[in-house]
């Protein structure tokens, strides 16, 4: 089955309309399509604003029915942990940490690396695996907050950090941090998400989480999902074929997908 529940539109920081991603997911003889707008969240520019939220709802619902036998659309959420309750009618919610908070101030998980070592630097002394550890420290309490059927990207906190060159993912604060975030999540029957985003922006080389991530996740009994986080048409289905391959040598054998009757369980994408 093809289908992404991870996209993002010109609603909030996405390239292309709600229908402009319908049509892409035709042409890739997609089965369902799941939107997912960033939440309102004061003073950010990328999210959706408040007053937009509605008509997103209702755009995304005159879809549902348009395309109704063609294509399976579903309204969703991308909630972050500092967001406002959701109101909508959803039929999933993403629960994401993309910021920490310090007073007033938003402190990006993943706006750009010099943000992010600036962070560090005035708010952490710059100790980036302090930064990580108040990262996960949210992680683990994203499904209470948001009440998400889906937990996106886990190790967000990683985006800039390919090779290791900002911190070393290897040492027991850094495990032990990500261990603790999923001990929080694993009795809230969340479903993780294998998430090709940052690779299709040329920031990764392999899907969120990093595979001991996942390894970890299986052996605690997390289920998994596939998306790519698509912030484009183009991106609908990017690189789900490695996607796969790394479940698959994390010894996941099958994916949630969403359908009319709830999440269930399917085969995991064919290789390409």
């Amino acid at each position: 089955m093809k289908e992404n529940l991870h996209t993002h539109t010109t609603f909030c920081d996405g390239k292309n309309t709600p229908e402009e991603m319908v049509k892409a997911a035709l042409e890739l003889g997609m089965d369902a399509l799941g939107f997912s707008g960033h939440s309102p969240l004061p003073g950010e520019s990328w999210v959706m604003r408040e007053e937009d939220v509605p008509r997103y709802c209702r755009e995304v619902l005159e879809l549902q029915k348009k395309y109704a036998g063609v294509l399976d659309i579903f309204l969703g959420l991308e909630q972050d942990i500092l967001s406002p309750e959701p109101e909508g009618p959803y039929d999933y919610l993403i629960g994401s940490v993309h910021a920490l908070k310090r007073g007033e101030e938003l402190l990006s998980v993943d706006e750009s690396e010099q943000a992010l070592r600036r962070n560090v630097e005035r708010w952490f002394g710059g100790d980036m695996l302090a930064f990580a550890r108040e990262y996960y420290e949210q992680v683990g309490r994203v499904a209470e907050r948001t009440g998400c059927q889906i937990v996106g990207h886990l190790d967000l906190v990683c985006k800039f950090n390919e090779g290791d060159r900002l911190f070393d993912t290897g040492v027991p604060l850094y495990r032990q941090a990500v261990l603790g975030a999923l001990e929080e999540l694993k009795d809230r029957s969340v479903i993780l998400e294998i998430n090709t985003g940052a690779m299709s922006r040329g920031y990764r080389a392999q899907p969120y989480p990093a595979p001991w991530i996942l390894n970890e996740a299986r052996e605690m009994g997390f289920p998994i999902c596939i998306t790519s986080d698509a912030h484009s048409a183009g991106h609908l289905m990017y690189a789900f074929d490695q996607a796969a391959r790394l479940a698959r040598a994390c010894g996941y054998e099958e994916a949630m997908y969403l359908t009319g009757k709830g999440f269930v369980p399917g085969p995991l994408p064919e290789e390409l």
